[in-house]
């Protein structure tokens, strides 16, 4: 795993994606060296960055030009600019001119998500994977009810980390902002 620090990074734009998450969405997607993964809202390209390194290529998706340059800066730094591709755009735009994949990660949907995960729904392989990262309530619940009516049974981790800083005489624990991972595989 790539440490968070090792990341080119912005005020001006999400990420990266905590490492201790990352390192739980490529457990979760059982991503291999077979897979095509479709990163949607890739921020600064932390999600984008490892997943490459293991996938068959990786379509990033951001509609920000700073987002799309911060990643494309990390997948040159981390060596993997040769298995992603970076598309600036929309989420819906984008998805609708990409052929079928295995795996979608979704960390930003811009308010647009239940037709995004029609879409990804529509394009996804067989066995393939969707996964939803939500920090906002709204977002983890209409992320289960679609997929829930999408036929699909979503899975729910909720996770909190917290990094521990030396203080004088000791380690205080320091909290992340808890986020979900909402999954579902098509059969």
């Amino acid at each position: 795993m790539i440490e968070d620090h090792e990341f080119i990074s912005s005020k001006d734009v999400p990420g990266p994606t905590k490492e201790e998450i990352r390192c739980l969405l490529l457990c979760k997607s059982e991503v291999s060296s077979d897979d095509i993964v479709v990163d949607i809202g890739c921020g600064t390209g932390g999600i984008t960055t490892d997943f490459a390194k293991i996938a068959k290529k990786v379509i990033s998706i951001d509609k920000n030009p700073n987002a799309i340059e911060l990643t494309s800066k990390n997948i040159k730094k981390h060596d993997v600019f040769e298995n992603v591709d970076l598309i600036e755009n929309d989420a819906i735009s984008a998805l609708k001119s990409i052929e079928n994949f295995d795996i979608a990660i979704i960390g930003g949907s811009g308010g647009d998500l239940d037709e995004i995960l029609e879409l990804v729904f529509s394009k996804l392989n067989k066995n393939g994977r969707i996964i939803v990262t939500g920090i906002l309530i709204e977002t983890k619940y209409a992320a289960i009810k679609k997929l829930k009516s999408l036929g699909l049974e979503p899975k729910v981790v909720e996770v909190n980390i917290s990094r521990g800083k030396s203080i004088g005489l000791g380690m205080m624990m320091l909290a992340e902002n808890p986020i979900s991972i909402i999954s579902s595989m098509i059969k």
